[in-house]
């Protein structure tokens, strides 16, 4: 299990590989974001998309399911987040494209209410199979510190 103090600041991560389908595209802003060029090849090419192009918030969405998979694979003892900052669309993400994770830790502490628990701020940058950045955000993670050794042994926080 991954806890607060195996954080490192500056460290990368890479993850994920979410393929990005028509259908899941038109099913998605048909729900949530029910604008015209979510939802229709023709209405698509009439704008600066070209095409039909996925939601931002489905991108969100897609990102999120890559992070869940990782902290999963990983083993992070995760706490959820109180949010994201600086959320941008570079690029348009569209049916076709399979979608990748980097994640950069930027900063790191205790939290001082609560100190069984670390706070850790990463970016996010979010490709499509070619490379490009198609989505950045920062973000603010929560995560378990490690629990204090049982036995006799004092624990001491590093």
């Amino acid at each position: 299990m991954k806890y607060f103090e195996d954080v490192e600041v500056g460290a990368v991560a890479r993850f994920g590989a979410y393929p990005v389908t028509r259908e899941e595209v038109v099913a998605f802003a048909g729900k949530y974001d029910p604008q015209p060029f979510h939802l229709s090849d023709e209405a698509a090419a009439r704008t600066h998309f070209g095409r039909l192009s996925a939601s931002g918030w489905h991108t969100c969405a897609m990102v999120m399911s890559m992070v869940v998979d990782n902290l999963r694979a990983d083993r992070q003892a995760g706490l959820g987040s109180p949010g994201i900052d600086e959320l941008r669309w570079i690029k348009p993400v569209y049916p076709g494209d399979t979608l990748a994770c980097e994640t950069e830790v930027l900063e790191k502490r205790r939290s001082e209410k609560r100190p069984e628990m670390g706070i850790f701020r990463s970016r996010m940058t979010v490709r499509n199979q070619d490379g490009a950045v198609v989505m950045t955000f920062v973000s603010t993670g929560l995560v378990s510190t490690r629990p204090a050794a049982s036995g006799n042994v004092e624990a001491h926080p590093s």
